[in-house]
C-alpha cells in the first residue's frame, strides 16, 4: 500500500468543492458526517463493502464516492441492479458468456466483472441476486477468479465489490433465502445510510443544492425556498428519501408562478406534515400488551394484502400497485405468509 496515493477527505456541506461532484454528497447531520468520514477510511482498501438503508438514501453514492475517493478512480466505476436483470441472464451478464453459449449467443461478450477491470463493481439490490448466482458470486470474491457462460478458461480478476441492499439480509440468511457464507463474504465492512427523515439537518442543505441544480437544468430563475415550505419540508416523513426530497423540489419549481419554491407549491399531503415533536402524538393508539414491531408489521402487511387482493379481485399485479410495492415483492410476501392460495 506504500505507492498509494493517500484517499482525499470527503467534502462535506461546510467544505464540498468540485472535487465530490461525482458523488453529489451534500451533508450537514453527524450521523451523514460520520458515513463520510468512514468511506474516507475505507477508500484506499480493497475491502469488500456491504452498504444498507431504504430506498432513495443515496448507496450508489455512497459506493461511488468510496471508488472516486481510492486508487482505483481513474479504472471503471460498473453498477449492475441485481433484482432488475432477468434470472436467466444475471451469469451473463456478471461474468460473459462465449459465443453458442445459449440461443442468442452470437458472439463472445464480456461480463461485468471484466470490464470493472482495477476498478470497482456496484452489485445493487444484492439481495435479490437467485440462489444458484450466489454460490458461483462467493466462489468469485473468493478465487478472484471467473468463467464465462459456456467456456472453460478461467479468467483472473482485479475487481473492488461494494454491494447494497433495502433487505434485512441476516434475516434472509436465518430464512434460507440467503447464503450465510456469502452474506458473511460481503458484509466484511458494513456501512448503514440512515433514512432522510433522521437526518432531518441535511435536508435544508439537500433542498439548497437540489434548487441550484435544477434551475440551472430547467433554465427558471428560482433561487430560494419561502422559510414556511423549508419548514414543512423538514416536518414530512420522507418514506422516498432523497429521491422522494428531489422529485418534489422538481415538481415545485416547475409548478411555481413566484420567484421562490412556496407553500402553494408544494403537494397537500406535505404542506399538512405534522412537526417531527409532534409525530407521537398523532400516532393511533397501540396498547401496552405487545409492542414487537416484527409481530405488529405482519399482521399490518397480511392485513393490506388481503385487503387489496379483495378490492382487485384476485389480480397480484394492480394489488402490487395499491401496495406500492412490486409485483416480486408482493410474490414474495404471499410466500412468506402462505397466502399464495
Amino acid at each position: 500500500m506504500s505507492e498509494e496515493k493517500p484517499a482525499e477527505p470527503i467534502p462535506t456541506e461546510a467544505t464540498r468543492s468540485s472535487r465530490n461532484a461525482s458523488a453529489n454528497i451534500i451533508a450537514e447531520s453527524s450521523v451523514m458526517k460520520e458515513v463520510l468520514e468512514t468511506v474516507t477510511r475505507l477508500a484506499n482498501f480493497n475491502t469488500t463493502v456491504l452498504i444498507t438503508g431504504e430506498s432513495g438514501t443515496g448507496k450508489e453514492l455512497i459506493a461511488r464516492a468510496i471508488h472516486y475517493h481510492s486508487p482505483r478512480r481513474s479504472k471503471p466505476f460498473i453498477a449492475i441492479n441485481c433484482g432488475a436483470i432477468p434470472e436467466n441472464l444475471v451469469e451473463s451478464e456478471l461474468f460473459g458468456h462465449k459465443k453458442g453459449a445459449f440461443t442468442d449467443a452470437t458472439r463472445d461478450k464480456k461480463g461485468l466483472f471484466e470490464e470493472a477491470s482495477g476498478g470497482t463493481i456496484f452489485l445493487d439490490e444484492i439481495g435479490e441476486l437467485p440462489a444458484l448466482l450466489q454460490v458461483k458470486l462467493l466462489r468469485a470474491l473468493q478465487e478472484q477468479q471467473i468463467r464465462r457462460v459456456g467456456d472453460e478458461e478461467i479468467i483472473n480478476i482485479d475487481v473492488r465489490v461494494i454491494a447494497a441492499t433495502l433487505r434485512n439480509l441476516e434475516e434472509d440468511v436465518m430464512d434460507g433465502r440467503f447464503r450465510e457464507d456469502l452474506f458473511y463474504r460481503l458484509n466484511v465492512v458494513a456501512m448503514h445510510i440512515p433514512p432522510l427523515r433522521e437526518r432531518r439537518d441535511d435536508i435544508p442543505v439537500l433542498v439548497e443544492y437540489l434548487i441550484k441544480k435544477h434551475s440551472k437544468r430547467l433554465n427558471l430563475p428560482i433561487k430560494r425556498i419561502t422559510p414556511e415550505a423549508l419548514k414543512c419540508l423538514i416536518n414530512y416523513h420522507w418514506k422516498g428519501n432523497v429521491r422522494e426530497l428531489e422529485n418534489c423540489i422538481e415538481r415545485a419549481m416547475v409548478l411555481t408562478e413566484s420567484e421562490a419554491v412556496d407553500l402553494d407549491s408544494l403537494p397537500a399531503a406535505i404542506r399538512g406534515a405534522v412537526p417531527a415533536a409532534n409525530q407521537e402524538e398523532s400516532l393511533p393508539e397501540v396498547g401496552d400488551d405487545n409492542l414487537s414491531i416484527k409481530q405488529r408489521t405482519r399482521t399490518l402487511e397480511i392485513a393490506l394484502i388481503l385487503k387489496a387482493l379483495k378490492k382487485t379481485g384476485g389480480n397480484r399485479t394492480r394489488a402490487a400497485k395499491i401496495l406500492e410495492i412490486s409485483h416480486r415483492a408482493l410474490l414474495y410476501k404471499l410466500k412468506e405468509y402462505n397466502l399464495g392460495n
